[in-house]
């Protein structure tokens, strides 16, 4: 058999395609129901009262998010017959260190979960930059058409932006409230890397292979 589980490489023909819009929808979900869950911890113990025995609201919000995560890979393996590539490997890590979570009742492993994540993304894409390979396009391919400096410049600069959400994470965890991460880690971190990917827009269109916006008369 040739059909392959995980995406192909940047711009591999055949590739299946998904809304970019749908596709950042399946990556924000879970994390809304983390915070959700979090937030309103007693109203979803009251409605499935099972729920109350993995513990406090974090561990309520920990153990929906899971779900929510493994749900959000399923509906994108329905629609493209691929899983992609950097939802697994989150997905991969929100598992683990949930399931630590739980098991020994420790908010810790959860908390160090972006910053760990964070630090291999940052890995992966500056690593494969030293090997002359842009991994970024696993990613976007499917949004934009780069060529290859365009990518190698872009997976460097989300290599260093991964960094930072590292750094950042660490300080919020260790530094403010358990409400406090939850919310910010939704509220916080998104609209920080929407606001990044907005000042990537001169880069993209300096290295687009197509326009990035039909023009109209």
């Amino acid at each position: 058999m040739s059909e392959r589980i995980v995406e192909q490489g940047p711009n591999a023909p055949g590739k299946p395609q998904i809304n970019p819009l749908l596709k950042f929808a399946l990556e924000l979900g879970p994390l809304v129901v983390f915070f959700f869950a979090n937030n309103r911890a007693e109203w979803v113990v009251e409605a499935f009262p099972a729920l109350g025995a993995l513990g406090g609201p974090l561990f309520v919000a920990t153990g929906l998010f899971m779900v929510a995560t493994l749900a959000a890979l399923a509906v994108s393996y329905a629609l493209t017959k691929t899983l992609p590539m950097m939802p697994i490997v989150s997905g991969v890590f929100v598992l683990v260190f949930g399931a630590l979570t739980l098991w020994l009742q420790d908010e810790l492993f959860i908390k160090m979960k972006p910053t760990i994540v964070n630090g291999i993304f940052a890995a992966i894409l500056l690593g494969g930059l030293l090997f002359g390979k842009a991994l970024l396009g696993y990613v976007f391919d499917q949004a934009f058409k780069l060529d290859q400096e365009g990518w190698r410049k872009l997976t460097l600069r989300w290599g260093l932006f991964f960094i930072f959400l590292a750094i950042l994470n660490e300080a919020v965890w260790r530094f403010t409230s358990t409400d406090f991460w939850v919310a910010f880690k939704v509220w916080g971190t998104m609209p920080l890397t929407i606001g990044f990917m907005l000042m990537q827009m001169p880069l993209l269109k300096r290295h687009s292979l197509e326009p990035l916006f039909e023009e109209r008369r």
